[in-house]
């Protein structure tokens, strides 16, 4: 959960506020209006919202596991666990709003692009790196097996 926040964070901050290539709405309401820019900016809003609740729900989950004896306590563990998290986030978000919906693509003005298939592959690439780290931690604790 806390990988599905912070991911959704990135992508919110570096592509929707900092580069501006695309906002939540960009493929289906033109930018070229005010009203348009604000109906964009509300559902930006909500997707934070939706970003934040779930890096809520994660700390929430990860004090609750800091009680349990099978959890690995690794930096390794965290890291893998955020990676995969983010990894999902990326594979969900890019299936969903890029390509089945096409709500709006990486890089707005080129639409549908390689862009778009790179943010899959992030996805699937954050994913595996982040199951290997945890797998790697969960080897060295004989005792969680």
């Amino acid at each position: 959960m806390l990988g599905i926040g912070m991911g959704g964070f990135v992508d919110g901050i570096l592509f929707h506020q900092i580069l501006q290539i695309h906002s939540m709405l960009s493929a289906r309401l033109p930018q070229t209006s005010l009203v348009n820019v604000e109906t964009s900016m509300v559902w930006d809003g909500l997707f934070h919202a939706m970003t934040w609740t779930m890096t809520a729900i994660g700390i929430a989950l990860l004090w609750h596991a800091t009680g349990k004896r099978d959890v690995p306590r690794s930096g390794r563990a965290l890291l893998g666990s955020i990676l995969a998290g983010w990894g999902l986030f990326n594979l969900v978000e890019g299936t969903i709003d890029h390509h089945l919906l096409q709500i709006h693509h990486v890089v707005e003005r080129f639409g549908m692009s390689g862009w778009d298939y790179a943010f899959l592959g992030s996805g699937l690439l954050l994913g595996v790196t982040g199951w290997s780290m945890i797998g790697a931690s969960r080897a060295n604790r004989p005792d969680l097996h």
